[in-house]
C-alpha cells in the first residue's frame, strides 16, 4: 500500500546501532530537516545473511532492543521493520528501489558504503545513486568509520562481547551494550539471602555476552547502579537456560511484568560454582561493592 508521506530513509540492518551507524542515522535527520520530510529507518526482523547462506547469525540486539535505541538515542521514532522471507530475498535490486518510492514515500535514501542489497546482493551503492537519480530521489553513501585504528563493524562488535570486553564493545558502540526486556518471574533464591534480583533473557538469536557477572545500570524512573550474572546459576543448579539476574542495590520494590532495560559496563568476574550458599552471599555483597566502585 502507497503511503502519501514522504521519507528519508536510513537504509541497513543496524545491529547494535554502532558508531557507523550514528554517521547515517545523523545524516538520515539532518537530510529530513532540509527537505521537511520524516527521517526514517528501514530494518529487517532476522539478519539477511541468515537466509541467504543458512548461516546463523547471532544478533546485537532483538528488533525491539534496535527500535529502542533508534529512538531513545537518535530520535528518530519512524522505524520500518520488514519481514525477511524468501519473497523478499528474491526480489530484484531495481525493485526494491522502486518499492523504496512507491510503498514507502522515500524522497531520500542514506546508506553505508557496504550496504548490498537485492537478490543475490547485486544491488550496491553505486546502483543505488545511479537509480535513484533517475528516479528523482535523492541518495547520500557514508564512508566507513573507524575509531582508534579499527573500522567499527557489527561483526568486530560482537566478538567483543563474546569476550566480555564491554569497554572496547562499548567505545565501538557509542553507547553501553544493552538489553532491555520484561522482568519474569523467577526461583526467589535472591530474596531469602538478602539480594532480591531482576530475571531476563536474551531473546532467542540474540548473541549471549560471556558468561559472569556485570557491574551495570539498571533503568527505571532513573538509573541504578546493579550487579548483573549472566549464566546458568551453578551454585544452585536451577537453571536448564542461561538467565539475566540483576541484583539492584539500594532498591527495593516489585517489578515483576515491567520492561526494564539493563546497559553493561564492565565484565567483574567469570561464574564460579560456591560451595554453598553462605559463600554465594559473602561472593554477592564482593561484586555490589566492586560495582560501587566502578561507577564512583
Amino acid at each position: 500500500m502507497a503511503t502519501d508521506k514522504k521519507r528519508v530513509i536510513a537504509l541497513g540492518f543496524f545491529d547494535g546501532i554502532h558508531l557507523g551507524h550514528a554517521a547515517l542515522l545523523e545524516k538520515t535527520k539532518a537530510r529530513a530537516s532540509q527537505l521537511g520530510a520524516t527521517p526514517s529507518v528501514l530494518t529487517f526482523d532476522t539478519h539477511p545473511g541468515q537466509l541467504v547462506t543458512g548461516e546463523r547469525v547471532p544478533l546485537i540486539n532483538a528488533p525491539a532492543g534496535r527500535v529502542d535505541l533508534i529512538e531513545r538515542l537518535y530520535g528518530i521514532r519512524d522505524v520500518l521493520i520488514l519481514h525477511f522471507d524468501e519473497p523478499f530475498r528474491r526480489m530484484s535490486w531495481m525493485a526494491f528501489i522502486t518499492a523504496l518510492q512507491e510503498k514507502f514515500g522515500a524522497i531520500h535514501v542514506v546508506c553505508g558504503h557496504n550496504f548490498h542489497f537485492g537478490y543475490g546482493g547485486a544491488g550496491t551503492p553505486d546502483l543505488l545513486r545511479a537509480r535513484c537519480a533517475e528516479l528523482g530521489i535523492g541518495c547520500d553513501v557514508i564512508g566507513e568509520v573507524s575509531l582508534d585504528g579499527q573500522i567499527v563493524s557489527s561483526t568486530h562488535i560482537r566478538q567483543l562481547l563474546l569476550a566480555g570486553d564491554m569497554e572496547r564493545a562499548n567505545r565501538l558502540l557509542g553507547h553501553p551494550h544493552t538489553l532491555v526486556d520484561t522482568v519474569r518471574y523467577g526461583y526467589k533464591l535472591g530474596r531469602t539471602i538478602g539480594a532480591p534480583t531482576i530475571n531476563m533473557t536474551f531473546s532467542d538469536g540474540v548473541l549471549v555476552p560471556a558468561r559472569g557477572v556485570y557491574a551495570t545500570r539498571v533503568y527505571l524512573e532513573q538509573p541504578h547502579i546493579a550487579v548483573t550474572n549472566i549464566g546458568l546459576r551453578p551454585t544452585v543448579g536451577a537453571a536448564d537456560q542461561m538467565t539475566v539476574e540483576s541484583y539492584i542495590l539500594d532498591f527495593s520494590g516489585n517489578l515483576y511484568g515491567r520492561q526494564v532495560r539493563v546497559e553493561f559496563f564492565h565484565f567483574i568476574r567469570p561464574e564460579i560454582k560456591f560451595d554453598g550458599i553462605e559463600a554465594l552471599k559473602r561472593q554477592i555483597q564482593q561484586d555490589a561493592e566492586a560495582a560501587r566502585a566502578y561507577f564512583m
